[in-house]
């Protein structure tokens, strides 16, 4: 055996040696502490779809929130007094500001030439006491009821922000109510962190120190002797400690405690502290935040950079305060205050604390992310079960057995020896896909299990091209040895254009996508690489093997269709109308779903959030089951655990809310009485896809869109990429017209289904534009459409093949994968036998319209990099 050969075969046990390191913490929960510590920790995380998670209820403090917006006015306001050079004496009493003047003409100009510029404030009161002028602000009505209407929205997004920083993925944020928020978290190792993230309120403010104040008061020996005189207790909150400190110091002042913690024994250390009310600066200016050591501590601190302006404000502040302290308060707490040494340019700053690494990673994630509008309470915190059900997802693991064990027995029938060798690499490309995405951290959804389908779909594919190709090389009297190494030369171009082309494609829709999309992308990338090195590395490893040892493989394949020779392009016009018709559809359908005015899921719509309990632990079968049969459609189920809590979202309007409630209850109860369901709460849920994610995903598509013909025009040319876009939307919109015309229902699996389409379609409309550029670069073909059958009828044999095999997987989920799945194994099914017909039927007739009839004049650098 050559030295090549070894070193091949000892890198492919490598790899499976480290995947299975990589996998064990997955598969063999109870592993030894020492292998955790010292070998691997992570594992293959699962969505709240496939295990459930964490259930938290969040609501808003609004006061807070108009408190928070009233006071950034105020003191923006006091920079524009200073640099108009008004006299003004300014005093805040909660949504309340006073403003003092001396002169009439200082009052006239304030009004005149600033406060028109703030339509979000207005004057409640105007007098004048000998020669003091003072009117009274505050929000506006027209201010406040926006704040109101819109504090949950910008709350969504800022948490949806902090929680894609965070790193869990395929959460579900949701709107509950009128002033609530719904986040669900899929299975965490350390919930109780990513809840403290999504919770803190992050307010950044940069205040000075009332160093006359401090030096007058000796503030630890007055909180004694107000403790001793029992008008506070020593652990009350910071509140109560502002009460009882009041009276001793300036209005304009405010208590605070200073808290570090000592380095040596990790004990909480917090000191008094006065600081002057107003804010200098504030965190809306910072423009990143991230995390750095200390060289002389080691200690990690949080570095932090403000935007332009923000940048100059605190070049003013720290000019005008040279030997001052200012200090940086989050939240209420004093972090540090140091002495102002000298003027700082260049907006930097750092906060230091004593944190761990962990604490000041979480401070820079919530700072980069935004501080969140106010406060938040946490109102609720439950451990939900799987949403699709753990009945559906033991029917759908059962439905994909069956489709994996047909596959495997009709590519080893078909291809006797070489199938064998393909199904051990279909079995190493799932387990390395495994591997790989459990060293990601990964979340493995079912959005992430349609990437795997249609990566297995691929794989399959890649391994009938091969076998296709030696099959041709085969008939032109080749030996078997040179027939396989031909073959794989041959076929080594085409597999790379159709992974590389999804590649681009899934890489586009992670960079600009979100939710679902980005888990669908990461699954699909990482198949797309590791779907490579199995399909042309690892098998071609077997016949090196057996041809260095001298072995007589007899290659001999069954041949489900021999020498065709159809005239696909004789139907052009009639399939290019029919496609014309059915893509118009699903445009126009499209365009109605995206109005709201389609059959949409909850997940566009909303609907109404019901607590039910139960005296026994219910039978989630049975309930969806009963719902099904009794008309309704759109709906969830999820069990809390251990509480015989059940979670039910269902589609409903506000006009027929209580109907459908009332509705509900009755059939349950009726239906299944044994389980005695009490409504517990119900509340309006708002839609999972905010117009932030519907952007996002408008952009995704765009990008993959350009992405396609931006490659295919580099390695075949423009026609051909325009052609290949063209046909792999057309397959969408085409699902989308038929799922619209039988009334099924649009929603998140759906848009799933959609990008698994839209994958396997483009690698099928590549394969056959690769062997059009093969048989130009060839010569000798003066017609484009005689051209095109040839083409298409010389890889007729692998596309029936491919569509078999992924229809197997589609087909297995549609009869076995229960209620729950069906839509969307419809979908896929649909769509594969769409995305083979548009491939032939319309991305090849397109591709001849683009050229004007005429054959493209390609040379052989078309062919290689």
């Amino acid at each position: 055996m050559s030295t090549r050969l070894k070193l091949k075969i000892f890198f492919v046990i490598f790899l499976l040696i480290f995947a299975a390191f990589l996998l064990l913490p997955t598969f063999v929960p109870n592993l030894p502490p020492w292998f955790k510590k010292y070998i691997y920790r992570g594992s293959l995380k699962l969505g709240l779809d496939l295990k459930g998670g964490v259930h938290l209820v969040l609501q808003p403090d609004l006061q807070k929130a108009l408190q928070n917006q009233f006071e950034n006015y105020i003191q923006d306001l006091k920079a524009q007094l200073v640099r108009a050079s008004i006299n003004c004496e300014i005093s805040i009493d909660h949504l309340k500001a006073t403003l003092k003047f001396n002169k009439k003409e200082d009052l006239d100009s304030f009004k005149r030439d600033i406060l028109k510029e703030y339509k979000e404030l207005q004057i409640v009161k105007e007098t004048q006491k000998d020669s003091v002028y003072t009117i009274e602000l505050t929000l506006s009505k027209e201010r406040v009821s926006y704040i109101k209407e819109n504090i949950v929205n910008q709350l969504l997004e800022v948490l949806r922000n902090r929680i894609d920083q965070f790193g869990v993925s395929e959460a579900i944020i949701t709107k509950q109510g009128a002033d609530k928020v719904v986040i669900e978290l899929p299975g965490l190792k350390n919930p109780q962190r990513a809840i403290k993230v999504i919770g803190q309120t992050a307010q950044l403010e940069f205040k000075l120190v009332d160093e006359e104040t401090m030096q007058r008061l000796d503030l630890k020996s007055l909180m004694q002797e107000l403790i001793k005189e029992g008008k506070i207790k020593p652990d009350a909150s910071l509140e109560e400690w502002r009460k009882v400190i009041k009276p001793y110091i300036p209005e304009d002042s405010e208590f605070y405690f200073e808290i570090e913690k000592d380095r040596k024994t990790g004990e909480i250390i917090k000191r008094p502290i006065i600081l002057k009310k107003e804010t200098l600066l504030t965190g809306n200016y910072l423009k990143t935040a991230q995390v750095r050591i200390n060289p002389q501590t080691n200690e990690p601190y949080v570095w932090i950079q403000f935007d332009s302006r923000g940048a100059k404000i605190f070049e003013h502040i720290t000019a005008e305060n040279v030997g001052r302290r200012l200090a940086i308060v989050l939240d209420d707490v004093v972090r540090s205050a140091p002495v102002i040494r000298e003027k700082i340019s260049g907006g930097e700053a750092q906060i230091t604390g004593s944190f761990t690494m962990e604490e000041a990673s979480d401070l820079a994630l919530v700072l980069r992310a935004g501080a969140l509008p106010a406060p938040v309470k946490i109102l609720q915190n439950i451990t939900i079960g799987p949403s699709l059900g753990r009945d559906s997802i033991q029917k759908g693991i059962t439905a994909g057995l069956i489709g994996a064990a047909a596959v495997i027995l009709f590519t080893a029938i078909y291809y006797k020896i070489s199938g064998v060798i393909a199904v051990i690499a279909l079995i190493l490309n799932i387990y390395f896909l495994l591997a790989l995405l459990s060293a990601f951290q990964a979340t493995l959804t079912l959005p992430g299990i349609a990437g795997i389908i249609l990566s297995i779909g691929m794989g399959v594919d890649s391994n009938v091209l091969i076998f296709e190709r030696i099959r041709e090389e085969l008939k032109i009297g080749r030996s078997t040895y040179s027939a396989i190494f031909q073959g794989y030369s041959r076929a080594f171009w085409t597999i790379f254009d159709a992974h590389i082309t999804v590649l681009i494609t899934s890489l586009i829709l992670f960079i600009f996508g979100t939710g679902p999309i980005r888990g669908f992308a990461v699954t699909l990338s990482v198949s797309i690489i590791v779907n490579l090195f199995t399909a042309i590395f690892v098998t071609k490893i077997f016949y090196e093997y057996f041809y260095e040892k001298g072995k007589d493989l007899k290659i001999n394949f069954f041949e489900i269709i021999k020498n065709p020779n159809f005239d696909f392009m004789k139907y052009k016009k009639v399939a290019l109308t029919l496609s014309a018709i059915l893509a118009t559809t699903g445009i126009i359908a499209s365009v109605l779903a995206f109005m709201g005015k389609a059959n949409l899921g909850i997940d566009f719509t909303g609907g109404t959030l019901l607590y039910l309990k139960s005296e026994t632990p219910v039978s989630l079968d049975k309930i969806r089951k009963v719902l099904s049969e009794e008309g309704i459609k759109d709906f969830t189920l999820q069990d809390v655990k251990g509480e015989n809590m059940l979670l039910l979202k269902v589609k409903s309007s506000k006009e027929t809310l209580t109907e459908d409630v009332n509705k509900i209850l009755k059939i349950l109860n009726n239906k299944c009485s044994e389980y005695k369901f009490k409504l517990i709460a119900k509340e309006e849920i708002g839609s999972v896809i905010s117009k932030e994610l519907k952007h996002k995903a408008v952009l995704a598509i765009i990008g993959a869109l350009l992405g396609i013909i931006l490659y295919l025009s580099f390695r075949f040319n423009f026609n051909f990429g325009v052609a290949a876009g063209i046909a792999t939307f057309h397959d969408v919109f085409v699902t989308v017209a038929i799922f619209y015309l039988l009334g099924k229902e649009i929603n998140l699996l759906f848009i799933t289904a959609l990008l698994t389409i839209a994958g396997y379609s483009l690698t099928d409309t590549v394969v056959i534009f690769d062997r059009i550029r093969e048989n130009i670069l060839k010569g000798g073909f003066k017609d484009f459409d005689y051209l095109i059958n040839r083409s298409v009828n010389e890889v007729l044999a692998r596309t029936i093949i491919t569509t078999l095999t992924t229809l197997f997987g589609s087909i297995s989920l549609l009869v076995f994968g229960g209620i729950v799945i069906r839509d969307f194994a419809l979908a896929l099914t649909i769509g594969f036998i769409v995305g083979t017909y548009s491939s032939t039927f319309v991305a090849s007739p397109l591709l001849q319209i683009l050229q004007k009839g005429k054959i493209p004049e390609l040379t052989q650098k078309d062919h290689l990099f």
